[in-house]
């Protein structure tokens, strides 16, 4: 058992920009697969769903990115599953837009919503899928750019930026972490 969470924000005014790429992501994983159940806990829903026979859970915290620690900690409590099992995709303007980098743990790199989550964990060793939105522009400011929507040469290349990451959670959930992360870093 499996579980991907995408972090974002709320609400419709969100829904097209940067920080809600996680959220895109795993409605792009729900289209293509077949949502067995859908359920709404924990200030989350959760899509129950089967990949390879595999059963993996989608989490959607429906709390601020900020706050998403709580979320996600109370749906692994439910799901009972162990933090490696939990993979958590959000954006990260440290990478140029559309590059990819998968991690089995470390520090939250200064992103808020992985800072929440890796506090409610209570450990660095929870997986962990960047996708790369880049860095905001000389006297823009950060949190505008990341609730900022994406451009137009950026949402050309969404689809491909989804195909190639829902490829990278399929490598995790096939091969695990450590050798899917040899795969999702030399790749993209």
């Amino acid at each position: 058992m499996k579980v991907i969470v995408g972090l974002g924000n709320p609400g419709r005014k969100y829904s097209d920009t940067r920080h809600n790429i996680g959220f895109r992501v795993l409605e792009e994983i729900a289209r293509r697969s077949s949502i067995e159940k859908e359920e709404s806990r924990f200030d989350a829903i959760i899509g129950h769903i089967r990949i390879g026979g595999e059963k993996v859970f989608l989490v959607k915290p429906l709390t601020y990115m900020n706050l998403c620690g709580r979320a996600v900690g109370e749906a692994a409590e439910y799901l009972s599953v162990a933090w490696e099992d939990v993979l958590i995709v959000y954006d990260d303007v440290a990478l140029p837009f559309g590059k990819l980098r998968m991690r089995a743990k470390g520090s939250a790199g200064g992103h808020k919503g992985l800072v929440s989550v890796l506090t409610r964990a209570g450990t660095l060793e929870v997986p962990r899928l960047r996708i790369g939105v880049g860095a905001a522009p000389a006297g823009r400011g950060m949190v505008s750019w990341v609730l900022g929507a994406f451009s137009g040469e950026e949402r050309a290349e969404l689809p491909s930026l989804l195909d190639r990451t829902v490829d990278a959670i399929a490598n995790w959930l096939d091969l695990g972490t450590e050798r899917a992360m040899n795969r999702v870093n030399t790749s993209s």
